[in-house]
């Protein structure tokens, strides 16, 4: 106990501004992967011959380590955040993409019709009944992808852009294991708070009647 107090005595204010950047990284590339992420996956809902070899596409990007992305950020962008978050935007894509197609195309098609038969534009029933329908499938893939950004964001901290991965590489190289777990205990907190936190969200934005457990 007293060398955890010491430590946070000379550690604490970097650990604590490295949480907050770390938080803001994934904040900001969740964000700006769902903002391109979901009206792509509503284009594909919409043309449905052509989202096999998207998402196909999105999955192969996937698999491209993160130091490949980084590298080919930084040339591009220069060290610091803008590449980090270029890179960890397109991973964080992927889930929201293939959530956000798959939660609209699994609507059921009587709700549609029936939309339809009431004199609804297209428009109308993708913002009224399919979306509605489906947020919850999209909540959901934002947040699987929150909290993989939150182990992928430690590789920033290799490129000038901060967070925990700071604490991690410094860590690893000078052989210091309280400073690499200084990294890596909050960046699984950190996780876990995301994933909940979603979660709940994800839950107040089903549809009542969709809910597991029903009215409950």
């Amino acid at each position: 106990m007293t060398e955890f107090f010491a430590f946070f005595a000379r550690y604490g204010a970097l650990l604590l501004s490295a949480t907050a950047t770390h938080l803001w990284l994934v904040v900001v590339s969740v964000s700006v992967g769902s903002a391109v992420a979901i009206p792509v996956g509503i284009l594909l809902s919409r043309h449905r011959k052509i989202a096999p070899p998207v998402l196909a596409i999105a999955g192969v990007v996937q698999t491209i380590p993160g130091l490949v992305l980084l590298g080919f950020a930084m040339l591009a962008f220069g060290i610091g955040r803008l590449s980090a978050v270029a890179t960890l935007a397109l991973y964080a894509m992927l889930p929201v993409l293939r959530n956000t197609y798959v939660g609209i195309t699994e609507v059921p098609a009587v709700y549609v019709d029936a939309a339809r038969g009431i004199g609804m534009t297209s428009a109308q029933i993708l913002l009224k009944v399919e979306l509605p329908l489906s947020v919850a499938s999209i909540v959901g893939g934002t947040r699987l992808s929150a909290i993989y950004i939150v182990s992928w964001a430690t590789i920033a901290g290799l490129i000038g852009a901060g967070g925990l991965g700071d604490l991690i590489w410094t860590g690893l190289a000078t052989y210091d294991r309280s400073l690499i777990f200084a990294g890596a205990i909050p960046s699984a907190l950190l996780a876990i708070a995301l994933g909940a936190l979603i979660n709940r969200l994800q839950r107040i934005l089903t549809p009542r009647g969709l809910r597991k457990g029903g009215a409950r």
